[in-house]
């Protein structure tokens, strides 16, 4: 199967939805695609997609309780 112009890649990873599930997200009215290999990173240290997602320095960690 060939990749076309309209398929979605990890705004982290670069992985195409060919290859791995994404996960559609929106943020800062901006929509973009997260494998979910690179979840936990938006939930547990979204500072690490500055420059890959818009505002993500700005975003907190999630917190747990345990």
């Amino acid at each position: 199967m060939t990749e076309t112009d309209t398929t979605q890649h990890c705004l982290n990873c670069g992985q195409s939805e060919m290859f791995a599930p994404l996960v559609t997200l929106r943020h800062a009215g901006q929509q973009a695609w997260i494998c979910s290999n690179c979840l936990p990173i938006l939930i547990h240290k979204p500072h690490q997609l500055a420059g890959k997602l818009a505002g993500a320095d700005q975003l907190s960690p999630a917190k747990h309780d345990h």
